[in-house]
């Protein structure tokens, strides 16, 4: 995931309702006001030739976008991560465009060397290293500078099923590497077969994204829609982009359903699976404590945080297990905090952390099976993974 948003300023969130692609989001970008020829001479200082780019006004399910055209060799070289780096830094692009275009491919040759078992700066990359898609992503990097975006944001990210052609053959939609850059998104399915997010539209989400969920609360100045090539039918294939500047008003909190049932009569391994049933059946949270009911029976509350709609099934998951006579709900606004993921490596084991603002945390699975490999305590390892990651950053 990316360094640290400002959270201020000036905010593109990108509508991912029937997915990402790098050319889409580069055309919403132009459709909401990057002036698409100096995207163009920007990108001209690329150490590249042969590639052309024009943009086309569509319709998608009656909705109006921009379709990005990029001409490009129709036989492109496999080009390493290191290679494509390099074209990248030669460009002496700005600062932040940089940043962002070597962010995004970092992302996908991570994501590609999970998914191939190799490391990250041997990979090579095939429809990714061509041209076309380093124009996708470098162009959709300088089209966020040309709108002046300080932070990225993002809804859910859709993807359709079946299977997709691509340089390793038949792949599954979504095809491995979109699984692994979007890993600690929010992602859903739709019964729709076809690759709707893309792997360089993954990346440059996973590598730019500071802010997942609903469009946060902005004063929108322009909105644009880059188009697919396929027509979905009733669903438009289109990805949004809404910019705007941040409000400093008060944001409302997010609706929660508060679910609780006291019970007396459940051993403590039942109730230990019954939080880790309601915690996978979807709820935000679970959680056991203890108290005195009538005639001083011990007993504890079993508390569950959640989506209203997902209110129904956590609920008939707190009755099943606990085999509790009744539940009762509350409705309630919550605040979390924005939150970024991120990796380290701890004597060459990976350990995924989560941060905020000024505080990093290990994230506890990933940190014991280290210290399980290592054979060092827990507290050890999860300490020294937060250390690299404040070293790092």
């Amino acid at each position: 995931m990316s360094d640290h948003g400002s959270r201020s300023g000036t905010v593109a969130w990108f509508h991912c309702f029937s997915g990402i692609a790098g050319d889409m989001a580069l055309g919403a970008l132009i459709d909401a006001g990057a002036d698409v020829d100096e995207v163009r001479a920007m990108l001209g200082r690329l150490p590249l030739t042969g590639w052309s780019l024009e943009t086309e006004s569509v319709l998608r399910s009656g909705i109006a976008g921009t379709k990005v055209h990029v001409g490009a060799e129709s036989d492109p070289p496999h080009r390493t991560a290191a290679m494509v780096a390099a074209i990248v830094t030669e460009a002496k692009l700005p600062d932040r465009v940089e940043r962002r275009a070597l962010a995004t491919f970092k992302a996908l040759a991570e994501a590609e060397g999970r998914v191939h078992r190799q490391p990250a700066e041997s990979v090579h990359f095939h429809e990714v290293g061509a041209i076309d898609a380093i124009v996708d992503v470098v162009g959709t990097c300088i089209a966020l500078e040309l709108l002046g975006v300080d932070d990225v944001a993002s809804s859910p990210v859709a993807d359709g099923l079946g299977t997709v052609r691509s340089a390793h053959g038949i792949m599954p939609v979504p095809v491995p590497a979109v699984v692994e850059l979007l890993a600690d998104a929010p992602t859903y399915g739709l019964d729709i077969a076809r690759e709707l997010t893309t792997p360089t539209g993954a990346a440059l989400l996973a590598a730019n994204v500071v802010e997942w969920g609903p469009m946060p609360a902005m004063t929108i100045i322009s909105s644009g829609y880059g188009a697919g090539s396929a027509d979905l039918g009733d669903r438009p294939n289109l990805t949004r982009v809404v910019i705007g500047t941040r409000s400093a008003a008060p944001v409302p909190g997010q609706s929660v359903v508060l679910l609780e049932a006291n019970v007396d009569d459940v051993t403590g391994e039942t109730l230990a699976f019954a939080v880790d049933s309601l915690l996978a059946a979807g709820a935000h949270d679970a959680w056991l404590t203890p108290i005195v009911m009538k005639k001083g029976r011990p007993a504890y509350i079993v508390s569950a945080l959640v989506d209203p709609a997902d209110a129904a099934v956590v609920r008939e998951v707190l009755v099943r297990e606990t085999g509790t006579m009744g539940v009762r709900g509350s409705t309630l606004e919550r605040w979390p905090q924005s939150r970024e993921f991120g990796t380290v490596t701890v004597d060459g084991h990976e350990v995924g952390v989560k941060f905020t603002a000024g505080r990093v945390k290990a994230e506890h699975d990933d940190a014991a099976r280290a210290a399980r490999a290592l054979g060092l305590p827990l507290r050890d390892v999860a300490r020294r993974a937060e250390e690299a990651w404040r070293n790092s950053h």
